[in-house]
């Protein structure tokens, strides 16, 4: 039977459920477990942690929205990510973790074989849980790292520690999708990110949602789009004071990157059919002006 999935959102877990959810665990019966702001008791929460270190199965942790309360389970966590090898996608959005927390759960993080994706929205991080971050954003070619990173609503960060960041995901081959959205970043941040996304070979979404943009930083992105060949494909300029002109701008630009890659498809097909016909490649980009990611590399949203 293959891996099924656990799902339970806000719900107080009693010790039959829990003990339930570790049986599965250890059998390897589930591949997705969702906790989403449930309720259970300290002791229920390291059996929980248990059952993860034991899991060969489990791909997908969610323990969004509080669930992960204190530093004595932030322990227990780092303790059993250390023992698990299978798990890709970690969330968790709405966590109390601070600088210290993610000092105490970083090196787990840093060794897991299989972390691809990784949500720590809304967790009350500053400047050197950023810089703990950057160090999972290891440079062109030095080792996997991950390739999905949401670091919604933190605004303890500093420009400096954006800063860091943007330096990190230039120098990354591997990241595709960045989350910032509800951060105080303003024009500033916006310039540095602009250059490490014509840097980026591989970050195909920016979501800076409610980010304190103005026409300055939407000038420069759109310098970025029309004078540099990006993976870019979407990028979430909502609730940002930005006049429509400037976003129809980029929006048009954009586009014109999807059409050109549905004429290259067009072209590819006919390649396979004559050999002798070779063409330039380009990518495909577009623009959301909407709350919205498109596909991604998680099945779950990150609240």
């Amino acid at each position: 039977m293959l891996p099924g999935s656990i799902q339970i959102s806000g719900e107080t877990l009693s010790g039959a459920e829990i003990r339930d959810i570790c049986e599965s665990l250890r059998e390897n019966s589930v591949r997705l477990l969702s906790l989403r702001g449930c309720q259970l008791s300290e002791r229920d929460f390291g059996h929980v942690c248990r059952g993860v270190a034991e899991s060969r199965s489990l791909a997908q942790l969610n323990l969004n929205l509080g669930i992960v309360s204190n530093i004595n389970r932030v322990k227990q966590l780092a303790e059993a990510l250390k023992t698990n090898r299978s798990v890709q996608s970690l969330f968790l959005h709405g966590s109390p973790l601070t600088d210290a927390g993610l000092a105490l759960l970083n090196p787990a993080l840093s060794i897991h074989p299989s972390l691809v994706a990784l949500d720590l929205g809304d967790c009350m991080l500053g400047d050197e849980g950023i810089n703990l971050i950057c160090g999972l954003l290891p440079p062109d070619g030095a080792k996997s790292g991950l390739k999905e990173l949401t670091l919604s609503a933190n605004p303890g960060v500093t420009s400096k520690g954006w800063g860091r960041l943007a330096i990190a995901v230039a120098h990354s081959s591997q990241l595709r999708v960045l989350n910032l959205d509800y951060n105080p970043l303003g024009d500033q941040v916006a310039g540095m990110l602009a250059v490490a996304v014509a840097s980026s070979r591989t970050l195909e979404v920016l979501d800076l949602e409610g980010t304190g943009l103005t026409n300055q930083s939407a000038q420069t992105l759109l310098d970025m789009v029309e004078n540099y060949p990006t993976a870019l494909r979407t990028l979430i300029l909502a609730e940002n004071n930005i006049s429509p002109e400037l976003q129809q701008q980029i929006s048009d630009l954009l586009s014109e990157g999807e059409e050109e890659e549905e004429t290259e498809a067009r072209e590819v097909t006919s390649r396979e059919k004559n050999p002798w016909i070779c063409q330039n490649n380009s990518s495909s980009q577009m623009v959301l002006m909407a709350s919205g990611l498109g596909d991604s590399l998680l099945a779950e949203t990150e609240m």
